[in-house]
């Protein structure tokens, strides 16, 4: 029994003693651990390998997990958003306002004869002069107002006078007081404008309650022409050239801007093609032809445009019956401009054009219904310019000069 027992002790010591070395070794591979992790955590960082860094004011907060305690590392989390398009927005939306069309209420209104809300759009601040400040928009959102009512960007709303507006560019001037006026549009190039190119379109969407609204989107396409019916008679009366885009543009938007990823105005959005298997074809007026439509209507309160004196109908429109009998056209001839009437003393009349006459040509370009003649007369020629014109008589072709004089429409 002696024997085993000092066996036995001899056993436990040894054990002993072993332990102790294990824990030692274990206490030297546990401080070498930590002192690795402690050089890689900041290289796996940088590496971009875990999914944040330590940084000076985290706080430890305590949270349930499971069956115990446990301490979880948070932090506050600031993202760097700025981008060409938030600068582009941050250089535009301030000079884009909304603009409410006030009418007068009838006779027999509950409410007597008062001004009440006829709708919303939008417009863009482009100019301050003295202590006025002069405001872009479309000339359906004006029309019809008794008064009208600017909304800035910060909500304060001023008191507006129409300057001038124009039925056929769809486009109007307004003035404003510029006290609170902090902000003037850019104008850019639209010339330059390229297929899908980013743009912006900023304005008031269904209103106020929207104001300030901004969607996205690309160049669809350029030089876009758009049938238009100026008196809703059902003829088409001119045709408009315009950008397209599938930048959302919805109803209060018109008058808003178009922007470039500069923050620069580059279209006036006027119209969107509202069927029901039509979405995102937004159409905008390009800024270079909007700026000599603007510059007149500051100046004159509408546009100046060459005027010949005549009332005209496309021969197209004319049964043939009449083609032949009244107009008396060749007939191979089933295009034109037909004169229905022309003012005495006016350009036409001075240059010996008479009622009935079909005029066919102007400069050299062919004139195939009223369209290619107003959109000739409008955008090519000047007032004070002399324009050629072939023109049909009793069958017969003949040429003559008009010298152009100057007329409102």
């Amino acid at each position: 029994m002696g024997y085993y027992d000092q066996d036995h002790q001899n056993r436990y010591k040894q054990q002993k003693g072993n332990r102790g070395g294990y824990f030692l070794v274990s206490l030297v591979g546990v401080i070498l651990g930590a002192f690795l992790v402690i050089i890689a955590i900041p290289k796996l960082s940088d590496m971009g390998i875990l999914p944040y860094t330590v940084e000076p004011g985290a706080q430890l907060q305590e949270s349930a997990m499971g069956n115990g305690n446990r301490n979880v590392l948070t932090e506050n989390v600031s993202l760097n958003v700025v981008s060409d398009v938030t600068k582009a927005v941050d250089k535009a939306g301030d000079a884009v306002v909304g603009i409410t069309n006030i009418q007068t209420t009838g006779f027999w209104n509950d409410k007597g004869n008062v001004g009440e809300p006829a709708g919303t759009g939008s417009g863009v601040i482009y100019k301050k002069e003295g202590n006025k400040a002069l405001i872009v928009t479309n000339h359906h959102v004006v029309e019809g107002a008794s008064e009208l009512e600017v909304t800035l960007a910060d909500g304060t709303k001023i008191p507006a006078k129409l300057r001038g507006s124009d039925i056929w560019t769809d486009l109007a001037v307004i003035e404003i007081d510029a006290k609170k006026v902090k902000k003037v549009a850019e104008f850019g190039n639209s010339d330059a404008l390229k297929t899908g190119e980013p743009v912006l379109a900023i304005g008031n969407p269904l209103g106020l309650r929207f104001s300030g609204s901004v969607t996205q989107g690309i160049i669809s396409g350029l030089e876009r022409t758009i049938p238009i019916d100026i008196n809703n008679d059902g003829i088409i009366d001119w045709q408009a050239e315009v950008l397209q885009t599938d930048a959302a543009i919805n109803p209060g938007n018109s008058g808003g801007a178009l922007v470039n990823i500069k923050g620069q105005v580059i279209g006036i959005n006027s119209m969107k093609i509202a069927q029901q298997a039509v979405e995102g074809i937004g159409l905008s007026i390009p800024i270079n032809h909007v700026i000599p439509i603007i510059e007149d209507l500051e100046k004159y309160g509408e546009v100046k445009r060459p005027y010949m004196g005549v009332d005209l109908k496309s021969v197209n429109e004319i049964p043939a019956y009449y083609q032949q009998e009244a107009l008396k056209l060749p007939s191979d001839v089933t295009y034109g401009v037909a004169l229905r009437r022309v003012e005495p003393n006016s350009p036409a009349s001075q240059a010996g054009l008479k009622e009935l006459d079909v005029i066919v040509e102007m400069d050299g370009e062919k004139m195939n219904d009223v369209i290619d003649l107003r959109q000739h007369l409008y955008t090519k020629k000047k007032i004070g310019e002399q324009m050629k014109v072939k023109f049909y008589r009793n069958g017969k072709l003949q040429e003559t000069t008009i010298k152009l004089s100057g007329e409102t429409f």
